[in-house]
């Protein structure tokens, strides 16, 4: 517009500014309408876009504002001020959008990569199973729509209020007509066209602003595609539970885990019915154990002030690392505690029995198995053998083992074990890429630098420069251990965008990414109880095992 020449030949410097203020005006317009038109089209319609518009209301803004702390190197008081009042913002814009967002809330409150801020955890901690539910009379017409029948034909008993809500669903507890007791997951409806524009929006955001993301979100977001056929997770669920029973890892309470039974007659598209297994959040029993132990030693949590300084000091109690105490240090001192609690027992019973009946006079309690500390370096090392088997050995497994999906059975009966739900991202790994990424498991374990390259670009790795030290330092992070020294003192996010600056990443093993979730999933949940690992040296046993079987090395 602003290049037509004007047809009045009185026009001057002003008029000529206004037709240049008129081109400019009239080119934003077309530009932004032609952006709406794409963007409404590319996250799904009328509320993808206005979804789109309500995240990037507050990400943009927020995403400079850390930019420019970072470039003035602000005080950590700002930075604590600044992170309390964009994580209170965050979660109820995610609170308010639910979708992809709340799995992105969960990232953060498991610590994916160890990237994130007490203050962020700690906000973030009620995504993990705190999601809004719905209203019991969508539950019901779904699951009646599903099987057509009323939901009294199917069950003796449905309760009302769920047990848990999530992204995509909520799960209610149930009786069947032949008494089993079960637990029934039902999906939203609409939650699928919601989740992709999410991941689309998200993309794109990080498109412009953190390139480094792009590919793995390609990835995430063709997994996450899988969730939303519940027949589909019921057979998933099946085929690992049927593995880990193979294995001798999953079953009674003797064995390192148990994983639902699915009912598959009674699975649909969005309904899902499992066995119940009886026990609570590894989260919430984590914060009880805490709690419990804490009172043990006559502590409060006020003394301390907060409830991660409470946690460092019980770390500490009993070791003289920085990482939290071994397995076998764990045993030793549960062993000299239960050996109190029994003397203490005793020492109940005689009074009771002969004190005890005398008139006026008060019998003593006894001390239950409940009260011992759980073991929190056997559980990391439980949770990584456990999906080391699935995905070296069983080249299937979970790619979500976030907290939220992780319970703590037999706690009152002082036997805790492991229960694994939520089976709805079940990566295949082929037999020729599981192999190949026991040798990568094996080379990050002997830190063998050239091993790595060699195995990374047959996995299909390739960077603008393929530089040998970027490409180690990524498998490193990717797949192995993120610490301070890994990454030379920086935050993980700045890290990974220096690799990235350094040598751009043109393709990743988009095959191993879900694996590399994995290891960061439970790298995260170590850090925060202190019990940080190297992921690959904890399944080199298992790399080697598997490469031997197969006569190769």
């Amino acid at each position: 517009l602003s290049a037509i020449p004007s047809t009045n030949p009185a026009a001057g410097a002003g008029g000529k500014s206004r037709r240049v203020a008129l081109g400019i005006a009239g080119g934003a317009i077309i530009a932004s309408i032609g952006g709406l038109v794409y963007l409404n089209d590319h996250v799904g319609g009328g509320d993808g876009l206005l979804r789109t518009v309500s995240f990037y209301s507050l990400a943009i803004p927020k995403y400079i504002e850390y930019r420019l702390h970072m470039m003035m190197d602000s005080p950590d008081e700002v930075w604590d001020q600044l992170h309390k009042e964009t994580s209170k913002a965050g979660l109820d814009k995610i609170m308010d959008l639910q979708g992809f967002y709340v799995k992105s809330g969960q990232m953060c409150a498991a610590n994916i990569g160890n990237a994130f801020p007490p203050i962020w955890q700690e906000t973030m901690s009620p995504l993990q199973d705190e999601c809004p539910a719905r209203p019991f009379d969508v539950v019901k017409s779904i699951v009646e729509s599903e099987f057509g029948k009323d939901l009294n034909e199917m069950f003796y008993s449905f309760e009302e209020t769920p047990i848990g809500a999530a992204s995509i669903g909520q799960v209610h507890r149930a009786t069947l007509k032949d008494g089993s007791r079960v637990v029934v997951k039902v999906m939203y409806p609409g939650v699928e066209d919601v989740f992709r524009g999410d991941v689309r929006t998200i993309k794109m955001f990080c498109e412009v602003a953190q390139p480094v993301h792009v590919p793995p979100l390609i990835e995430v977001e063709k997994q996450f595609m899988t969730e939303f056929d519940y027949r589909r997770e019921s057979e998933q669920l099946d085929k690992v539970r049927k593995n880990m029973i193979a294995a001798n890892l999953s079953g009674d309470s003797s064995r390192l885990c148990a994983i639902p039974k699915p009912h598959l007659d009674l699975c649909t598209k969005r309904v899902l019915v499992m066995d119940e297994l009886k026990g609570d959040k590894l989260v919430v029993e984590l914060k009880k154990d805490m709690e419990r132990q804490m009172n043990r030693m006559n502590k409060s949590l006020e003394k301390f002030g907060d409830e991660k300084t409470m946690e460092i000091s019980f770390s500490k109690e009993f070791t003289l690392g920085e990482n939290g105490p071994t397995a076998e240090e764990y045993d030793t001192f549960i062993k000299l505690l239960d050996a109190k609690r029994r003397a203490s027992n005793f020492y109940s019973d005689l009074y009771n029995v002969s004190v005890g009946w005398l008139p006026g006079a008060k019998k003593r309690t006894y001390e239950g198995k409940s009260s011992l500390p759980i073991n929190h370096a056997k559980l990391v090392d439980e949770l990584l053998y456990i999906h080391g088997h699935q995905i070296l050995v069983d080249g299937c497994f979970n790619g979500d083992p976030h907290p939220g999906n992780i319970l703590l059975l037999g706690v009152e009966e002082g036997k805790p074990q492991l229960g694994l739900i939520d089976y709805g991202q079940v990566k295949i790994l082929t037999k020729g890429e599981r192999l190949l990424f026991c040798k990568m498991i094996i080379a990050l374990a002997q830190d063998d630098k050239e091993r790595i390259c060699v195995l990374l670009k047959e996995a299909g790795y390739k960077s603008e420069k393929m530089d040998s030290e970027t490409m180690y330092k990524f498998a490193r992070v990717a797949y192995d251990e993120d610490n301070e020294e890994l990454t030379e003192g920086k935050h993980i996010q700045l890290y990974m965008e220096q690799l990235y600056n350094d040598d751009p990443v043109q393709h990743l093993p988009q095959q191993y990414i879900m694996a590399s979730r994995v290891s960061i999933l439970l790298r995260g949940l170590g850090h925060a109880v202190h019990q940080s690992r190297s992921v690959a040296k904890a399944w080199k046993p298992i790399a080697e095992k598997v490469l031997k079987d197969e006569g190769q090395t």
